[in-house]
């Protein structure tokens, strides 16, 4: 995995990325990054909220679009996210806490699907929000707070774990 990890990190792309004074080069990515978080996150803490209960004016049927405005800044976020990966790959992909922020995603999306399910699914009735959509909505913006908590903290590496 490390010969891997160098080969990614050594790679035209990932220099270039790393050193170029460009404005297109890792300026230009971490932006696309935060975006793509911004479209993900944002779309999913607006359903969350309703869900909590918050906006009762807003029917929760006419939130089930925000599903593709958050799946494409998933994919906004994964290809970039793996573009800043392999501009530093040795490094992030060792740390700690690159790697809580990757389980806390895994565990947003899983949420995210669960909660498409339990609120728009098929065996679901329109406009009864049950219990469980309740819980899974607070864990969701739980896990995304945290979630982007920890990939600023990837700026900070000896902050937690000595490293």
């Amino acid at each position: 995995m490390t010969a891997f990890l160098t080969t990614l990190e050594n790679s035209g792309l990932s220099t270039w990325l790393r050193e170029s004074n460009s404005i297109w080069a890792y300026p230009t990515v971490l932006t696309l990054h935060t975006i793509g978080l911004a479209l993900l996150v944002g779309a999913n803490a607006a359903l969350d909220l309703r869900v909590l209960g918050f906006g009762k004016a807003i029917a929760v049927s006419d939130l089930r679009p925000l599903f593709r405005w958050m799946w494409i800044g998933f994919w906004v976020n994964a290809l970039s996210g793996a573009v800043l990966l392999a501009a530093d790959a040795t490094t992030k992909a060792a740390a700690p806490m690159f790697l809580i922020k990757l389980g806390l995603v895994a565990a947003g999306v899983a949420v995210v699907m669960l909660l498409d399910r339990q609120v728009y699914g098929p065996a679901t009735t329109p406009g009864v929000i049950t219990p469980l959509a309740r819980s899974l909505a607070a864990a969701s913006l739980f896990i995304w707070v945290v979630a982007i908590a920890a990939g600023r903290l990837m700026a900070y590496p000896g902050l937690f774990f000595g490293i």
